[in-house]
């Protein structure tokens, strides 16, 4: 298996050169440069399998078996998930009105990304051993990601990683959970910026090509592959806990409602999709709707501004990932690719063309949820089930909601489906405990584990970044040390 730039000016890499990367060179990000497609007889052999050995089977896939063998994947995996509080790594909560949650923050971070993360922490580490070196890992969050890059690294001592945080913008917990990490190798720091600009040099970074190869700079946002391959696993462990029947020919359908922020986790249902799982794939947002924008009208364009929402991790303004969307739908066409998104880079709006547009229409749903919607599902689960949603986990209930067979009222235009009759499985990036202030809001009472309590009253340590300052310099300086240090 290799990888090639979305945007085709890149030579092709294996899975070790794509782990490693960030952007590619040209600007593009890395994909597989053919999708495999499973047949029926794999998926009802499948269908039994727990999630790990779900996500096993789909690594190997993707990753040479002369690169990792599959005994020592088998150990990654293991290793990876053997932080994780559920017995089962990840949970099927089954609600009223079919409402089916699959819990995906039973990790350390009480947060999905720590599933792709803390695997992807051992398949870096495994490569290190290997070859005795060391890397600089950069990485922009708007919540939850920076947390879970950090449990993935923390103490590892042929790694450093610098995280970039918007003070402010995250929940009092988010930030803790990364300023409380007082290792050697984590440096945090606050920048006085949305998510969106704090984006801006790391971008620059990794496009100066001499610098990102002389420190071995990569990411663990979800521009790095491996974060996409880990979570296709969501999906088919989704289907299968939803599907009534693998017996039937057409196999069932499932719908499955994915909470979209950068793009990365709805990239993944993308590609399960294309391996041949029969999903139908619904991408729900809040104010901050350019995807919806993008799916309903092909208007992939900026708003003014990043409008501060409940769902504050998904308070993203140029969602990455639609580029390897995109790319899926084109049939690879990297050229279009690359005249679109640098038409973007500089006009920060583009319109689709017309096939392209119909075709992203055909392959995604999608629907935006305000604060007002969010509260709402959030208040509803509660008073049916007795069950805390995040607010995140809420924009997804709120699309469940609004259709027809469980809407109170009248459903949500923008939301409505003709797919209703349909199983129907809402994935839940957060544990309702990182949000306390949006379950106050909705006249809730938090439910905050021991571990959680125990952030506020532990050392922090972060590194500022004021409005004015050269933030990609300052970066360049600290990253500079860490390397001289090793």
């Amino acid at each position: 298996m290799e990888y090639i730039s979305t945007r085709g000016g890149t030579r092709a890499v294996d899975f070790e050169g794509a782990l490693f990367s960030g952007y590619a060179p040209d600007g593009g990000l890395f994909m597989p440069q053919s999708i495999p497609l499973l047949d029926r007889d794999t998926l009802q052999l499948w269908s039994s399998l727990c999630y790990p050995e779900l996500v096993k089977e789909l690594c190997s896939l993707f990753i040479s078996a002369d690169l990792v063998p599959r005994d020592t994947l088998n150990n990654l995996i293991n290793r990876a998930f053997s932080r994780f509080r559920h017995k089962d790594v990840v949970h099927m909560s089954r609600l009223k009105d079919g409402l089916n949650v699959l819990e995906l923050w039973h990790g350390v971070t009480y947060a999905f990304k720590d599933l792709s993360l803390s695997c992807t922490g051992q398949f870096l580490q495994y490569f290190l051993e290997k070859k005795q070196k060391h890397i600089s890992i950069l990485v922009g969050t708007s919540g939850d990601t920076g947390s879970s890059a950090i449990e993935s690294v923390r103490g590892q001592k042929n790694m450093d990683i610098f995280v970039l945080l918007p003070k402010g913008l995250c929940t009092q917990i988010q930030e803790l959970q990364m300023t409380t990490v007082i290792e050697d190798n984590v440096h945090v720091f606050a920048a006085h910026g949305n998510s969106d600009e704090i984006d801006e040099p790391i971008k620059e970074l990794f496009t100066d090509v001499d610098f990102a190869r002389k420190y071995n700079l990569m990411s663990l946002n979800s521009v790095n592959w491996s974060r996409i391959m880990v979570q296709i696993a969501h999906y088919f462990y989704a289907y299968f806990q939803c599907a009534p029947s693998l017996d039937t020919t057409p196999l069932p359908v499932v719908e499955i409602v994915v909470p979209t922020g950068g793009g990365g986790n709805i990239t993944a249902g993308c590609i399960a999709q294309k391996m041949g799982l029969p999903i139908r794939l619904v991408a729900v947002v809040n104010s901050n709707d350019i995807i919806h924008r993008t799916v309903q009208h092909g208007d992939f364009s900026l708003a003014e501004s990043v409008k501060a929402t409940l769902a504050s991790a998904m308070d993203i303004q140029e969602p990455y990932n639609v580029e390897r969307i995109l790319w899926l739908l084109s049939g690879s066409d990297c050229s279009l690719i690359k005249t679109l998104m640098e038409q973007f880079s500089i006009s920060k709006s583009v319109k689709l063309p017309e096939d392209l547009h119909r075709k992203l229409s055909k392959t995604l749903r999608s629907c935006s949820a305000s604060d007002q919607d969010i509260v709402g599902a959030m208040r509803r689960c509660w008073e049916e089930n007795q069950y805390l949603l995040c607010p995140h986990s809420a924009v997804a209930a709120h699309y469940h909601y609004s259709q027809p067979d469980t809407a109170r009222l009248h459903p949500k235009p923008s939301c409505f489906s003709f797919l209703s009759s349909i199983p129907r499985c809402c994935l839940a990036p957060a544990s309702a405990a990182k949000f306390q202030d949006a379950v106050l809001r909705a006249g809730l009472v938090p439910q905050i584990p021991p571990e959680i309590t125990a952030l506020t009253v532990m050392e922090t340590r972060s590194t500022a970044l004021e409005r004015g300052q050269d933030w990609a310099q300052v970066l360049r300086g600290q990253i500079e040390a860490g390397a001289q240090r090793w």
